[in-house]
């Protein structure tokens, strides 16, 4: 189960205080939380899926504690401009465009007033696929708040594969993320700001690169807080499902904030030479009670270098398409710090 330990730790915090303003003099705390959902009450999907109770639940919450709920891309604006953020501010988003955002999830979100995002992989919509909404689908939940994004053609992974050249990737990627966005913009209207979310929020040096150079913001699905650290060609989102949407570590991710990381040793989440790859965090500040996790919730070695910089590396080879190390610490006000590093295994 997801970082097992770390959560029965957190079972006992507290509810954040009334949402306020937070000075651009404390930009390390300004900063908001974002959720990744696929599916809604299609339970013979339970690792994408998020039953309708527990999505009720969390809608709840959020409005019973004050919350305040933006659309994706007006927190990735504010952080942009460096204008404040509420300090109890959550978006919801979700990936792929399944049926079920239309026929289930956009009816709750509509009765509590709560704008989200959709990422669309473009393809199964114009080949009409039942698994998927509609245009007109889209065009209507706009009407109450919705946005909608790119999440690629095809859905397919862009990233170099074992079997490609560099310029082969580089081909297919674009491809991939241009066609799509002319058909959003063809159906739902042009936006000034181009978000991508990564399909498998998997991506590699070249990827980010042809986002930035296509005037795209990337997003990706690994866990953490957005805020003023955040990187624009991989923004985090904690992912939701069945397994991982019980309310106390729903509560505990709405209560995250991000580490002051001054510099990372790795640029990219490909693991390339060493395997378990060594990551070294270089911190603003000192940090005490760090504690770092593997995806199974196994605690890993993590080694002091200097008072502000310490290297985390597994005890053995990862395994799998992917691995994640994940690193909390207590913060101020009853918060807790958290990063996470994603590693890839070449496809």
């Amino acid at each position: 189960m997801w970082l097992r330990s770390f959560f029965l730790i957190l079972l006992s915090i507290s509810s954040l205080s009334a949402a306020e303003k937070i000075s651009t003099s404390e930009q390390i705390h300004n900063g908001a939380v974002a959720f990744v959902y696929h599916r809604f009450g299609e339970s013979k999907y339970p690792s994408t899926n998020i039953t309708l109770e527990q999505f009720q639940a969390q809608l709840d919450y959020l409005e019973t504690h004050n919350y305040t709920v933006w659309s994706f891309s007006k927190i990735v604006q504010a952080i942009q401009m460096n204008k404040p953020i509420p300090s109890k501010t959550v978006a919801i988003t979700m990936d792929d465009a399944y049926y079920s955002v239309y026929t289930n999830a956009y009816p709750m979100l509509k009765a509590k007033g709560y704008p989200f995002t959709v990422f669309v992989n473009t393809d199964p919509v114009d080949k009409g696929l039942k698994t998927h909404v509609t245009w007109d689908q889209m065009r209507k939940m706009q009407k109450d708040g919705a946005e909608f994004f790119n999440h690629s053609l095809s859905h397919d992974y862009l990233l170099q594969k074992e079997n490609e050249t560099q310029e082969d990737a580089k081909k297919r990627i674009t491809k991939e993320i241009v066609q799509a966005q002319k058909r959003l913009d063809e159906e739902l209207g042009e936006k000034r700001l181009k978000l991508l979310a990564y399909p498998y929020g998997e991506y590699d040096l070249q990827t980010k690169k042809i986002v930035q150079d296509f005037g795209f913001i990337g997003v990706a699905q690994t866990s953490g807080p957005l805020g003023a650290k955040s990187d624009m060609q991989a923004l985090s989102r904690f992912p939701m499902a069945e397994m991982f949407a019980k309310m106390s570590g729903f509560q505990t991710k709405l209560n995250t904030i991000q580490f002051p990381i001054e510099s990372l040793s790795l640029d990219t989440p490909m693991i390339q030479n060493q395997n378990p790859p060594k990551l070294v965090i270089t911190l603003e500040k000192p940090i005490p009670q760090i504690s770092c996790f593997l995806s199974s919730g196994e605690k890993i070695d993590l080694q002091w270098r200097d008072k502000t910089s310490f290297e985390v590396s597994g005890s053995k080879p990862l395994q799998g398409e992917r691995e994640k190390y994940t690193c909390t610490a207590p913060a101020p006000n009853g918060k807790w710090y958290w990063y996470t590093h994603l590693f890839i295994l070449q496809k």
